[in-house]
């Protein structure tokens, strides 16, 4: 006899099959499985628990470190130096490899583990009913087809169809974005209906918040919606940075030029008469001028510096390259509850039959509520003007708004909060503007007795003790179930149905408020007594507003060319409102919602993804279609989110940005920024920062790979003409003072630069295109005069102090060393002279101000005493076989570097100048492209 097998529930849309026939179809029934059959299905479908990845080891992070081209031809050098019997050169060059490899290995180890974080949503235990008996089991055991109970403060063990429920609240706002709990009930719901629509379903990894149920679970670890997001992780790409891509592409381009240069340089000595082992030294001087050996130090330690400017705006950065990454963003994908909105329902407009005296008998009116969040503070308004005293209509409404009520307001200080569900809070909130004393209304009118809120009902009443000693019921509710109550004609019906339509365009979310007189001796209220007969005070319109500071972060974004997209879970013309409100649609623009795009193949969604600014009601799968087809696009992305449902486009988009505050473990260790205020003026001013990063790094790279190439030139001219004196080469600068000059030097003071202030229109160009690669023109006209005049002032100055002294008749040994220092001493001065020109790419240090970054004159003190270390330390001399020099030679050292003062001033004019006439003849539409064109010039 074989063995049964386990009913098959792939490709099944529970949600649109009736309880008992879920039942049916899962083989099981309201009394549970069997311990045997639970067992079975168990060894079949594997336990309840979502599979977690493993990490990369510690050998794999580390040779990730030491796969670069650059850092084999280091290595290689390394290992011939030693080779040949200098042990000092090659030490040195090995040390700067482990540094490097160190500073990254130890960034690598702090990845993030989000798969992990996932985990650890799923539940340690379950309450399942098996063979007719509660008990409690290890969550890792539930198998599809058990029947779990579900109380307030349980999370969910499985996805599970509802068989009965009793007023069940769930807060899925971790899946779908929804800022209040979902109401469920057992109806079945359209088999096209959305995550956040399938009423009928409890997921695993969400919280009860209220009333109780029992459910068949169909699906457990990999198959529910938790492990669709686990599987989605594992699918989502990281993206290389621009930054990382850049670098590699320069790192590719120096290792061939410098491996095929260095081989030029050995076979042109070997020609000359150089011994061999000269020959070799002179191709390892050269690879070792020419790599930028301090350069992944200054980019790392730049870095970290924007990090800690950034922490101190409120976004904590995880991943160091995402520093650089912000400044390059085109696109920001936001969730919208908390980031653009407050995430605190606000009253802001109420509806009564008949508002005031003028309006007895005629139409209702709306009345404006101002003032947002839970602070007690705003006032009414009728068009547009403040109400003066409320007519008493409008505080019959507010009152039982809050009598009708669970909230209750909390203050911490000065900010202000509330116990319980949002919504409720938001009334309580809109009585307190009004001037209503909370606590002395609810005792005033005691609460004898009330039918909670259920979602079969769709209503909460109560009943009070009016002043008097009448008995009075109040109810709120959708506003279709209190209509349906309320003793109305149909012109009245009719009138309202429309108010609703008009406000729910709004994105409002609607409450109808409506009382009953029920006489002295009622004692009691149920079901029974909320039938009919009702009088319909109003209605409240609420809204989750958005942040004032956020509209203006985005006005900002749109100023510097970067395009703001809203992509939220929540209702379409919830979402198309807030979305007018923010600036991100035009009144009456497209949005799109979840099935929608669903519907759309990757082409037609990579135009919809660039021409429409709000998505709604969409699902993880889509946020992740979205952002690559943004991707797709050529546009570097970043993705803002907080819940389990956001976590794969987190780790997809080139920027991840979690919620600090609001944000699950899971969307945190996806992404690659936190914000601590959960604020999206927080990810202007990040993007902000990221802006001024890049260009203090390409100001950086101006600066640094021109000592560089005139150290490279320097060599290839002193072995393709410099005399070989006593059977050894004449060499001006050595393998080990490049290194001091490369490491020591260059790093001083280039890491100054760092902190080189905002420059004014960093905000008004736009977004650097991710493919304009970071050696720009610019930065190669630059690199190329700057390396000459280095070249000829050091090859001239190390001949002029050689030759002098051999001369005068000094031991020739003496004059090497002599010549060798001053000729690294003018390297040296060339650079501080020209670190002050590399403080701005387009302005002179006077119109920056001379003083504005003070730590350039830290880093010239230090190396300047460095150098005199250099210069008379008897131990540095054996290090780096340097000399004393006289102060004739300092003296010729510094007038030589001074000349870059001039070159680059006018270097600077002609770039300027040139820029100048280039926007005058494209005729720029406004101003705006004119900044934008001057902003550039330098870039």
């Amino acid at each position: 006899m074989s063995q049964p097998v386990l009913p098959s529930t792939s490709g099944t849309a529970w949600h649109s099959l009736p309880a008992k026939e879920a039942l049916s179809k899962i083989e099981s029934a309201e009394t549970g499985l069997t311990a045997e059959e639970a067992a079975r299905r168990l060894k079949d479908v594997g336990p309840n628990v979502i599979q977690r990845a493993k990490g990369d080891s510690a050998f794999k992070l580390l040779f990730r470190q030491i796969n670069d081209p650059l850092i084999y031809v280091l290595l290689a050098s390394a290992a011939l130096a030693m080779i040949m019997g200098e042990a000092i050169d090659g030490s040195v060059v090995l040390a700067v490899v482990v540094l490097n490899t160190a500073i990254g290995f130890v960034q690598e180890l702090r990845a993030g583990k989000a798969i992990e974080a996932l985990a650890g949503m799923v539940p340690q235990s379950a309450t399942v009913v098996r063979g007719g008996q509660r008990s409690v089991i290890p969550a890792a055991d539930v198998v599809p087809g058990d029947v779990v109970v579900l109380e307030a403060g349980d999370k969910v063990p499985a996805d599970a169809r509802l068989i009965s429920v009793k007023n069940l609240r769930v807060d899925e706002s971790a899946l779908t974005g929804e800022s209040v709990p979902s109401d469920k009930h057992v109806d079945a719901v359209p088999e096209d209906a959305g995550v956040g629509d399938r009423k009928d379903l409890a997921f695993g990894g969400t919280l009860v918040t209220s009333g109780t149920a029992t459910a068949v679970v169909f699906a457990t670890g990999g198959a529910t919606e938790l492990g669709r997001i686990s599987s989605m992780l594992h699918e989502a790409t990281e993206i290389e940075t621009p930054l990382t891509r850049s670098m590699a592409k320069v790192g590719r381009v120096l290792t061939i030029a410098i491996v095929a240069v260095a081989l030029v340089i050995v076979g042109v000595a070997l020609l000359r008469g150089y011994p061999p082992v000269d020959a070799m030294l002179a191709g390892i001087s050269l690879a070792v001028a020419a790599i930028p050996e301090g350069l992944p130090a200054i980019i790392t330690i730049s870095l970290a510096i924007g990090v800690q400017r950034m922490a101190r705006r409120r976004a904590v950065i995880r991943k160091l390259p995402a520093v650089e990454t912000l400044g390059s963003t085109g696109v920001i994908c936001s969730d919208k509850t908390g980031t653009l909105t407050r995430n605190e329902m606000t009253v802001r407009a109420l509806w009564t039959p008949r508002a005031g005296a003028s309006a007895q008998g005629g139409a209702g009116e709306t009345i404006e509520v101002t003032g947002v969040g839970y602070a007690p503070a705003g006032e009414l308004r009728r068009d547009g003007a403040p109400m003066g005293e409320a007519p008493e209509p409008v505080r019959a409404l507010l009152r039982a708004g809050l009598l009708c009520n669970d909230a209750r307001m909390k203050r911490d200080g000065d900010a202000c909060g509330i116990e319980g569900d949002p919504t409720e809070g938001a009334l309580v909130v809109a009585a307190q503007k009004l001037g209503v004393d909370v606590e002395a209304t609810r005792r005033e009118y005691p609460r004898i007795d009330a039918v909670p809120f259920s979602s079969e009902l769709q209503l909460m009443a109560t009943l009070h003790e009016a002043p008097g000693g009448e008995r009075v019921i109040f109810m709120k509710g959708a506003p279709e179930v209190v209509l349906g109550r309320a003793a109305i004609g149909d012109a009245e019906r009719a009138q309202v149905i429309a108010e609703v339509e008009r406000m729910a365009a709004q994105g409002m979310r609607l409450l109808a408020v409506a009382s009953r007189a029920q006489g002295r001796d009622a004692a009691s209220l149920d079901e029974a007594h909320l039938t009919e007969g009702f009088e319909l005070l109003g209605l409240e319109g609420m809204i989750d507003p958005p942040r004032p500071e956020a509209i203006d972060a985005i006005k900002a974004c749109h100023d510097a060319g970067i395009t703001v997209k809203m992509i939220t879970g929540d209702h379409l013309a919830t979402a198309r409102a807030i979305g007018e409100q923010l600036g991100l649609v035009r009144e009456g623009g497209r949005a799109m919602n979840g099935t929608e795009i669903a519907r759309l193949s990757d082409e037609e969604l990579r135009a919809a993804a660039a021409s429409t600014n709000v998505f709604a009601r969409v699902a993880p799968e889509h946020k992740l279609r979205l952002v690559r087809a943004l991707q797709a696009d050529g546009k570097v992305v970043a993705m803002t989110g907080d819940g389990v449902n956001d976590a794969p486009a987190l780790k997809q988009a080139n920027i991840g940005v979690a919620m600090g505050i609001t944000g699950t473990a899971v969307s945190k260790e996806s992404a690659d920024v936190v914000l601590t205020d959960d604020n999206f003026a927080s990810i202007r001013a990040a993007v902000e920062e990221g802006r001024r990063v890049y260009d203090n790094l390409v100001k950086a790279l101006a600066f640094v790979l021109p000592t560089n190439l005139g150290e490279a030139l320097i060599l290839l001219v002193a072995v393709m003409t410099f005399p070989i004196v006593g059977g050894a080469p004449l060499m001006p600068i050595t393998a080990v003072q490049i290194l001091w000059v490369n490491l020591v030097a260059t790093v001083a003071l280039s890491l100054p630069l760092a902190f080189e202030a905002m420059e004014k229109d960093v905000m008004g160009r736009p977004p650097r295109d991710p493919s304009e690669p970071i050696l720009s023109r610019f930065v190669l006209v630059r690199t190329a005069i700057v390396a000459v005049l280095m070249t000829a002032g050091a090859i001239g100055l190390f001949l002029y102090e050689y030759f002098t002294e051999v001369r005068g008749g000094v031991v020739s040994e003496v004059a090497y060393r002599e010549a060798q220092t001053a000729a690294v001493t003018t390297v040296v001065l060339f650079q501080i002279f020209y670190v002050l020109n590399c403080r701005s790419l387009r302005d002179s240090m006077l119109k920056i101000g001379l003083f504005s970054n003070p730590w350039i004159y830290v880093g010239i003190g230090a190396l300047l005493a460095l150098q005199l270390c250099f210069v008379y330390a008897p131990f540095m001399h054996t290090l780096f076989g340097s000399a004393p020099l006289s102060l004739g030679a300092w003296i010729n050292s510094t007038l030589v570097a001074l000349t870059i003062l001039p070159v680059m001033s006018v270097e600077r004019w002609w770039r300027l100048r040139k820029a100048r006439r280039a926007a005058a003849e494209a005729q720029p539409a406004d101003a705006g492209v004119q900044r934008v064109a001057g902003a550039t010039a330098g870039h």
